[in-house]
């Protein structure tokens, strides 16, 4: 992971829960061999699955010294909190890390390697402070590139912040690639990029530069995949988090998207004491769908639920639901498997390839002094 084998402890503390904890549940969900143990001395003693339902048996500690005697050499920051900073209770966990010598992940927006004191106790002991958000030095500006791709680019957008974007990506990628599909999954967020071992957190980036920094990791990922499946971030609707869903449409290029929503949940995740209402999921797949037409026309193929809220006889008539509303199949990829959405985009895949059954999807723009396109024919 990062850069070498690891053995990380996730640090979770009083906040080892599938809402509050995104960051250390993706890692136990896709990476759990490389997972020694989460600390939270609340729920120290239970296993991850009893807490979160993945990761198995990887036990739940009290401390950073029982992680180090379960096998830890590294230290990975388990949340990703609205704000991004370091939780100041955590601080003394971090440094005391730095002291053993364990390498430190964190997805924070704030950089832990520009704090003097902990980059001094790092150096000290010859451990490495991981930024994974830290956004890459150049600064392409977005041009429709990625509009012009013989690769079918699938962008997963959400109704909210935290709802699945990055998990449907990757069930996604998991059953497409059994299947002996040409697939990339195009990490944007620190989780991803964590699961993934490369990527870009698209957040981090400037704002002129974030859909330029996009397009880059697209058209590298369909070099060798036919099928690239972008991890969505935030939400069209969404006061605070609106601009970067709007750069990954528009940098992506997507041809296809799929929309994302965690059933039951009524209202957008805001910051404490505030309260928007969500749109219908039809308002959300057309604002997506509309803004997405303004660079390059994308439809919705599929939906991905999350139903954890839900016993199961409701969980499943909470997807025939949504198939029968949105009119694409609809289902929870983890709880009930991707195949009924894979299927969808091995099927828009087949539209898009040329001398398809589908209508062309590669819309081009002309250059300064070039003749207007002939228009399409219905």
């Amino acid at each position: 992971m990062l850069g070498r084998p690891r053995r990380v402890a996730l640090l979770a503390e009083q906040c080892f829960h599938p809402r509050d904890a995104k960051t250390a549940v993706g890692i136990l969900r896709y990476r759990a061999p490389e997972v020694a143990a989460v600390i939270d001395s609340t729920r120290a003693g239970s296993t991850a699955q009893q807490c979160v339902g993945c990761g198995g048996a990887v036990p739940v500690v009290g401390d950073l010294d029982a992680a180090v005697r379960a096998g830890a050499d590294s230290l990975l920051l388990g949340i990703a909190p609205q704000g991004g900073g370091l939780p100041e209770q955590w601080r003394d966990v971090v440094r005391r890390a730095l002291e053993l010598g364990l390498d430190v992940i964190s997805g924070l927006h704030v950089f832990l390697g520009d704090d003097p004191e902990l980059a001094r106790v790092a150096g000290a002991h010859g451990a490495l402070l991981l930024d994974v958000r830290r956004p890459p030095a150049e600064r392409p500006i977005a041009a429709r590139r990625a509009a012009a791709l013989e690769a079918l680019v699938v962008l997963t957008v959400g109704s909210d912040c935290n709802v699945g974007k990055m998990t449907a990506a990757l069930e996604l990628e998991r059953e497409l690639r059994a299947r002996g599909r040409r697939v990339a999954f195009v990490a944007t967020g620190q989780t991803g990029i964590m699961i993934a071992d490369h990527g870009v957190a698209i957040d981090a980036v400037a704002a002129d530069f974030a859909a330029g920094v996009i397009e880059r990791l697209v058209l590298e990922a369909a070099r060798r995949a036919d099928i690239v499946l972008v991890e969505g971030q935030g939400a069209l609707h969404h006061p605070g988090y609106s601009g970067v869903a709007l750069s990954l449409l528009h940098g992506a290029c997507p041809a296809a998207l799929v929309l994302c929503h965690w059933e039951g949940r009524t209202e957008l995740r805001m910051a404490e004491g505030e309260v928007f209402p969500m749109p219908p999921l039809r308002e959300v797949r057309a604002a997506a769908e509309q803004a997405a037409a303004w660079v390059r026309p994308a439809a919705t193929v599929a939906a991905a639920l999350n139903t954890v809220d839900l016993e199961e006889p409701a969980a499943r008539e909470a997807c025939a639901r949504r198939a029968r509303e949105l009119g694409v199949p609809a289902g929870d990829p983890v709880r009930f498997g991707a195949g009924p959405l894979a299927d969808a985009l091995v099927e828009a895949r087949e539209r898009l390839r040329p001398g398809g059954s589908g209508r062309g999807s590669r819309p081009r723009g002309r250059r300064r002094g070039s003749a207007p396109a002939a228009k399409e024919s219905p």
